[in-house]
């Protein structure tokens, strides 16, 4: 079948938040807008990252927020320029209001995902953006962006267009990094994409695993790279997952590639100074077994007595004060994280792009959401960072059409 071609406005390709985000500003300055998206719904990922509770952002103070993002900076304009209360106050104007939960996060009142994306859609129908799923990039040709659609390929040669393309940890969801060769090809430069708020790999013994194997361990501090986090984590059959896990994730992650492993410590009584747990321990009664004495005189769950049996490999040590210093700093060996299948988000990504948003290298391109190289924690910095990205890349785009030649636009 011949390649059908478009010459429509502007194109956005990627239907998850970023990418509709974009189209939603572009189509508010009026241009007509175009979405791409290869699944055959958009928002996929948002509804299942919604189904426990849609973390929108966090109600932290600005400055710590931005210090969440790494590489530093690399959010920062665009985050300023859509920070947390905005993307509150566009919950709000879709009818969705918002509340900050005990820990600082912010989640729509409806709590779920599906309401807030029937809204949203419905706006962006009203703003006229055509949305066309089943279709997939296969190629950029110039300025002419080649998809593989139902009806066979297409070709449409917007003015400008948007990439957002996620990262590759999803891939049941469509984000699965197939981009990269893609652009690659473009001579654009291209971080390799690795795993982020991700479980780490940990070698239990068979009885540990078998006894243990998706318990939580709450009230623990986790240090590593001279950090340290407080929370919750959960143990699994393979090694270890959770919130203040992925938190040290990228310090944890830097250095199993350099050395082959990391070294995780944990402090397993956190708000007890190992003085105090000393002298608890040393009140235990004479006799009484070691099991025991950590569940009553340290205040150990089963779980965490487990923990502490792992670190060591071998018999703990019977003195109070040993003891405690092992409680306070017990050191697990992880072979590295997890599969990037297995991943909450990805790290590494698209590099290179201006201050507009756009790739130096294809005038005219622009690209949002994970697929740039930046990473941040679970909490609601994964979704103000698309959201903001997306708004950002496609002002960017607003201002490179109005600088464009009337003449050149007018070719394009």
């Amino acid at each position: 079948m011949p390649l059908e071609t478009q010459n429509q406005d502007l194109a956005v390709v990627g239907g998850g938040p970023a990418g509709l985000a974009a189209a939603e500003r572009l189509a508010e300055a009026g241009h007509t807008v175009t979405v791409y998206e290869r699944m055959p719904s958009v928002a996929r990922r948002l509804l299942i990252a919604g189904r426990g509770g849609l973390n929108l952002t966090h109600s932290e103070a600005l400055p710590d927020f931005l210090a969440r993002y790494h590489p530093a900076g690399s959010l920062e304009p665009a985050i300023r320029a859509f920070p947390p209360e905005a993307l509150r106050a566009w919950c709000e104007g879709l009818g969705q209001p918002t509340f900050v939960g005990s820990s600082g996060r912010v989640f729509p009142r409806a709590f779920k995902a599906s309401p807030l994306l029937r809204a949203w859609l419905g706006r962006l129908d009203g703003l006229g953006v055509r949305i066309r799923t089943r279709h997939r990039l296969a190629a950029i040709d110039g300025r002419t962006l080649v998809l593989d659609a139902p009806d066979g390929p297409l070709r449409h040669a917007p003015r400008a267009a948007l990439l957002a393309l996620g990262g590759a940890s999803w891939p049941r969801l469509g984000s699965d990094g197939s981009w990269v060769g893609l652009v690659e090809g473009l001579g654009v430069p291209v971080a390799p994409l690795r795993p982020a708020n991700v479980g780490f790999r940990v070698a239990w013994s068979e009885v540990f695993r078998a006894r243990f194997a998706g318990e939580p361990v709450k009230r623990v501090a986790l240090s590593a790279g001279g950090r340290q986090v407080r929370g919750e984590m959960v143990v699994t059959r393979t090694g270890l997952e959770g919130g203040a896990v992925y938190a040290l994730g990228r310090v944890l992650r830097e250095a199993a590639e350099a050395e082959g492993s990391a070294v995780l410590t944990l402090d397993l009584r956190p708000d007890l100074p190992e003085a105090d747990l000393a002298t608890r321990l040393a009140r235990a009664r004479p006799g009484e077994s070691t099991a025991s004495r950590l569940r009553k005189a340290a205040g150990l769950a089963p779980v965490a007595a487990g923990l502490l049996r792992e670190s060591l490999g071998g018999p703990l040590p019977a003195e109070p004060r040993a003891l405690a210093a092992r409680i306070k700093a017990a050191r697990l060996t992880l072979d590295g994280p997890e599969a990037i299948a297995r991943a909450i988000s990805t790290a590494g990504g698209l590099r290179g792009v201006d201050a507009r948003f756009m790739l130096p290298e294809r005038p005219g391109l622009f690209a949002a959401g994970e697929m740039l190289d930046w990473e941040a924690p679970t909490g609601g910095y994964l979704l103000q960072g698309a959201f903001a990205s997306g708004r950002a890349a496609a002002a960017g785009m607003l201002a490179w059409l109005r600088d464009l030649p009337a003449e050149r636009g007018d070719a394009a």
